[in-house]
């Protein structure tokens, strides 16, 4: 078993720490990146994900902790942002083993980053790497944690998408108004529930059979769809990209009916330059990060004890919170994700400062 830290990589991205973990008995391949601790331990989820290069697992993560700094400044709490992902299908590789090795260097990192759940990991996956280590959140209810992330994670959507909502057309709700919901994973199937309740016509979908049946079976009256491009070219008011990131691209975005994006997928945007595509055509984008950080909420709120209410208040103000960034956007003649960026480097400047005041 061994652990490095590359000197190289966080300079040129910003990042304060990237750190590479092996362990060849397990198969273990893991990247942690820590983009910022300005505001506390760094906290973000483990991606395991069958990459299909170690420069691609590091591009990802790199890119999701930078996404989690943000998402953790916006929603107020006193963390910065990390990220993890163990390189390899979890459906062959995955162990007990493996999962108590890779807790092992998280807790070499002696409180910095602290995980959660993600792509590929769940809330059992969650208890096993806590037998090796102290940071760990999103643990099941029998092990004092929070449960499954997604609740809060999709409740924290449907709140920002009636801020979104609001904005466009005046109410804030999804009533009469048709969503697509491009995955229907466990965010997915949540947000699918919160529409329907609103009163929403949902057309959905996802590229697994089984999440398929699964809107059959508990919601009939979703429009089930081939694929993304069905999806987007459909006569769709809100499209909500809910599985891997890079749904808003230079294909997507020229071919999108939708007058509001808002959904759960990190890193929505393929490239610097999207949010101004989707301007230039008139389609409102809630930022992922800011529309998306229930579960990081969520999983937040067991450092100090979970309490259920005390974070479902919490991820209810990303209403409040993504209303603020659409007026500043608007107010400063901006896209709302450039708006978001520049509400949370203010926080994180301007509270991280505070640390600079030495305590006795």
């Amino acid at each position: 078993m061994g652990v490095f830290a590359s000197s190289d990589d966080p300079g040129s991205s910003g990042h304060e720490q990237v750190v590479f973990c092996q362990d060849k008995q397990t198969g273990l391949r893991a990247i942690i990146a820590i983009h910022s601790t300005a505001l506390g331990p760094a906290l973000g989820g483990t991606r395991f994900y069958p990459y299909a290069s170690e420069a691609e697992a590091l591009a990802d993560v790199l890119d999701l902790s930078r996404g989690m700094a943000y998402k953790n400044a916006l929603a107020g709490l006193d963390l910065g942002g990390g990220k993890a992902v163990i390189w390899g299908d979890p459906e062959k590789l995955k162990s007990e083993a493996l999962l108590r090795a890779y807790g092992r260097f998280v807790e070499s990192l002696r409180g910095r980053y602290y995980t959660a759940c993600d792509v590929g990991t769940y809330v059992a996956d969650m208890d096993v790497i806590a037998r090796e280590t102290r940071f760990v959140t999103g643990r099941s209810v029998e092990h004092g944690g929070a449960g499954d992330s997604s609740v809060l994670t999709a409740w924290g959507v449907f709140q920002g998408m009636r801020a979104a909502a609001e904005h466009v057309w005046g109410t804030p709700t999804l009533a009469g108004r048709t969503v697509g919901v491009a995955g229907l994973g466990k965010v997915g199937r949540h947000l699918t529930g919160h529409l329907i309740d609103d009163g929403a016509r949902v057309v959905a979908t996802d590229v697994s059979p089984r999440a398929c049946e699964w809107a059959r079976q508990t919601y009939p009256q979703v429009e089930l769809v081939s694929d993304v491009t069905a999806l987007i070219t459909a006569d769709i008011d809100v499209y909500a990209p809910c599985a891997l990131g890079g749904a808003l691209n230079d294909d997507t975005v020229p071919a999108l009916r939708a007058k509001v994006v808002a959904g759960a997928a990190n890193n929505q945007l393929a490239h610097p330059g999207v949010e101004k595509l989707l301007a230039e055509r008139g389609v409102l984008y809630a930022p992922d990060y800011v529309v998306n950080a229930g579960g990081v909420i969520q999983v937040a709120d067991e450092i100090d004890g979970f309490n259920f209410e005390r974070a479902k208040l919490r991820a209810t103000r990303i209403y409040d919170t993504t209303r603020e960034i659409l007026r500043l956007a608007d107010a400063d003649g901006v896209p709302p994700a450039e708006a978001a960026d520049r509400l949370a480097e203010r926080r994180m400047a301007d509270v991280g400062r505070l640390r600079t005041i030495l305590l006795p």
